[in-house]
């Protein structure tokens, strides 16, 4: 089985789960979600698969976050194009494998998914 990693390059956290996969010899496709922006149904789809809110995966320290967000009362929806408009606010690295998925902070979080 392949690993998917929603995977941002300039993460220190997300290059920690590249190497985490490696040395377990896991298979893995890298997505640079920074680079090719999710579709809504791609980041909805993993939100289902991590079940949680979109809410839970919002990095609200980020300054994206404090300048157009902060203080609304935003929608589900809102909040997964907020993650699509600005990319950064999204929690990472997101590891999906199968149909389990998990916030890979620490890397050593992803030993909870694999089968």
């Amino acid at each position: 089985m392949t690993a998917k990693v929603y995977h941002n390059p300039r993460c220190g956290k997300s290059r920690e789960s590249l190497a985490w996969l490696e040395a377990k010899n896991i298979a893995y496709e890298v997505v640079n979600y920074m680079a090719e922006p999710l579709t809504y149904e791609e980041l909805d789809s993993v939100l289902q698969v991590l079940n949680v809110d979109p809410m839970e995966v919002i990095r609200t320290n980020e300054p994206e976050w404090k300048e157009h967000f902060a203080g609304s009362e935003l929608e589900d929806e809102e909040l997964i194009y907020a993650m699509i408009e600005y990319p950064k606010l999204m929690q990472r690295p997101i590891v999906v494998i199968g149909d389990k998925a998990v916030v890979a902070r620490p890397a050593e979080r992803i030993a909870e998914i694999v089968g």
